[in-house]
C-alpha cells in the first residue's frame, strides 16, 4: 500500500474535493479514510474513528456488511447493467420499486429512479412543471423553498436549496424560484414561543403565494428536518399551518427525505413523523446505505394519474435510473433494516437514549441549546446562553470543534456555530456512551482553546 504522504501527493495533483477549498487543503493534506466497519472508520495512519455523521448521512446500516457486497456482485455477474429508456428496464429495479410503495405511506405508490438526492430533486422540479403543464396551466411553474434548505448542488437542486453561498456560485438561482425564511428558533426565533414562531414562518408560505400569484405557484419544497443547514427541526406549529396552506391553494408538496428517510426519525419516512402528507418524497442515501448511488422520487397516486393519462413521453431520465446493481443493494439494504429491526430500535430505544445522553451536554459552558429527534442531532455553541449570541463571525468556534472531534476519535460535523451528529442506525448504546464521551471531551478541548484566545489568533 502507498504511504500517506505519496497518497496526498497524488490526491494533491489530480484530485479535486466537493465543497472544499482546494488551497486550503492543499497545505493541511487530505484525511485519507482506508477501511470501515461498522460504526467505525480507520484512517491511513491507523487511527480509529467513531463516525458520528454515517458517511454522509447515509450509512445506516452500518459498515461492512457482506451482505450487501454478495448482492451487488450476484447481479453484476448475472446483469451488471440495463438501462429503463426504451420499454425496457429489470427485475431488480421493479422489485425495489415495488418496495418502495410498500413502505411508503399509503397514496405514493409510483417511483422513478434517479443516482442520488441531487437528481431526485432536479426530477421533481420537471416533474412538478410537467404535471400543471399538461393540465392546461402551464404558467403554474414556480416552486417555493426555504433559506438555508439544502436540496443537493447540481444547477437545479442548488436553486432549489437556499444558501446564498452556494447561489453565488454559478448565478443561481435558476429563474422560478422563491425562498422564505426557514423555521430555525434559535437562531432567528428572537423573543416569539417556538410555538408562534413556527406558525408565523408557516404562514409566510402564504404570504409568497399571495404575492407571486396562486395561479402561479406549482409547489412547495422542504425538508421535514433541514440537515445540513443545522439540524433544524421545526416547531409543532409548523408543519400543520404548511399542510393548510397547500390544500387551500392547491399546492403541491414536496418532502425532501434525501437525510430523513429510511429510519433517521424513528418511522421509515420523516413525513409520517410530522404528518406532512407529500405529493413527492426525494430520496436516496440510507436507501442503498451509500454503499451504491442510487437515489428516487416516490410520487403520489394523485401526480401519477395525471402524469400516465396526460403526461404523454416525460423527456426526462439517467443512463443509471434503476441501475439493476444498485437497485439490488438497496433491495437487500431495505431487507436488512427490517430484519434487525432498526426502524423500531432508532423509535423506541437507541433513539430515546441518544437523545437522553445528548440532552447532559446541554450543561456545558459552550452549549445554548441541545435538539435532537431519533438518531439526529445539533448542539448550538455560544458565547452567552440566555442571550443566544456566538461567540465569533464565520463558524470559527465550530471548526475548532470539529477538529478536536477528529483528534478525539469523531466524525461531528459543523455547519456555522452548529455542531451536527447523525450516526449510523446500527449503534448500540455503549456506542452511543463513546460518541457521548468523546463529544463531551472535544467541547472541554474547544473551551480551552477559546480560553487561552485561540479565536482571536
Amino acid at each position: 500500500m502507498s504511504n500517506t504522504r505519496q497518497l496526498q501527493r497524488l490526491d494533491r495533483e489530480h484530485h479535486f474535493h466537493p465543497f472544499t477549498d482546494q488551497g486550503d487543503l492543499n497545505k493541511r493534506g487530505t484525511r485519507i479514510i482506508s477501511k470501515a466497519d461498522g460504526v467505525y472508520l480507520w484512517d491511513n495512519e491507523g487511527n480509529k474513528i467513531l463516525d458520528g455523521m454515517a458517511g454522509l448521512w447515509c450509512v445506516a446500516v452500518g459498515y461492512g456488511r457482506k451482505e450487501l457486497a454478495d448482492a451487488a456482485h450476484q447481479q453484476m455477474m448475472e446483469l451488471p447493467y440495463y438501462n429503463s429508456f426504451f420499454q425496457c428496464t429489470t427485475p431488480p429495479a421493479i422489485k425495489l420499486a415495488e418496495k418502495l410503495a410498500d413502505l411508503a405511506p399509503s397514496h405514493l405508490n409510483n417511483v422513478f429512479f434517479t443516482g442520488s438526492g441531487s437528481e431526485s430533486n432536479d426530477t421533481v422540479l420537471r416533474l412538478v412543471r410537467h404535471f400543471w403543464s399538461v393540465q392546461g396551466q402551464p404558467e403554474r411553474s414556480l416552486i417555493i423553498s426555504r433559506k438555508n434548505a439544502y436540496h443537493g448542488s447540481t444547477v437545479a437542486g442548488a436553486s432549489l436549496g437556499g444558501m446564498t453561498y452556494m447561489h453565488r456560485q454559478g448565478n443561481l438561482p435558476i429563474p422560478g424560484i422563491e425562498h422564505i425564511d426557514q423555521p430555525y428558533w434559535f437562531e432567528e426565533g428572537g423573543d416569539l414561543t417556538k410555538e408562534e414562531f413556527g406558525k408565523q414562518r408557516a404562514q409566510q408560505l402564504e404570504e409568497k403565494i399571495i404575492e407571486v400569484g396562486a395561479e402561479k405557484v406549482a409547489a412547495f419544497i422542504a425538508e421535514p428536518i433541514q440537515g445540513a443547514g443545522g439540524v433544524i427541526i421545526p416547531p409543532d406549529s409548523y408543519w400543520p399551518e404548511i399542510r393548510r396552506i397547500c390544500k387551500k391553494y392547491d399546492i403541491l408538496l414536496v418532502a425532501d427525505e434525501v437525510i430523513c428517510g429510511f429510519g433517521r426519525t424513528g418511522n421509515w419516512f420523516g413525513s409520517q413523523t410530522f404528518e406532512i402528507e407529500p405529493d413527492f418524497m426525494s430520496v436516496a442515501k440510507a436507501l442503498s446505505s451509500g454503499y451504491l448511488p442510487i437515489g428516487a422520487v416516490i410520487v403520489s397516486d394523485r401526480v401519477a394519474k395525471v402524469l400516465k393519462e396526460l403526461g404523454g413521453e416525460i423527456n426526462h431520465g439517467y443512463t443509471y435510473s434503476g441501475h439493476p446493481a444498485a437497485a439490488a443493494v438497496a433491495i437487500k439494504n431495505l431487507e436488512i433494516i427490517e430484519q434487525e429491526k432498526l426502524v423500531e430500535k432508532v423509535a423506541h430505544d437507541t433513539g430515546p437514549y441518544l437523545q437522553s445522553r445528548w440532552r447532559e451536554l446541554a450543561s456545558h459552558p459552550l452549549v445554548g441549546e441541545v435538539r435532537g429527534l431519533g438518531l439526529i442531532g445539533a448542539l448550538e455553541l455560544v458565547a452567552d446562553k440566555k442571550a443566544r449570541t456566538r461567540i465569533s463571525k464565520g463558524g470559527k468556534a465550530g471548526s475548532l470543534c470539529r477538529d478536536f472531534c477528529t483528534a478525539n476519535g469523531l466524525v461531528m460535523r459543523a455547519t456555522g456555530d452548529t455542531m451536527l451528529i447523525s450516526p449510523p442506525l446500527v449503534i448500540n448504546t455503549s456506542e452511543i456512551d463513546e460518541l457521548i464521551g468523546k463529544a463531551k471531551k472535544s467541547l472541554d478541548d474547544t473551551l480551552h482553546a477559546i480560553s487561552d484566545g485561540v479565536l482571536e489568533a
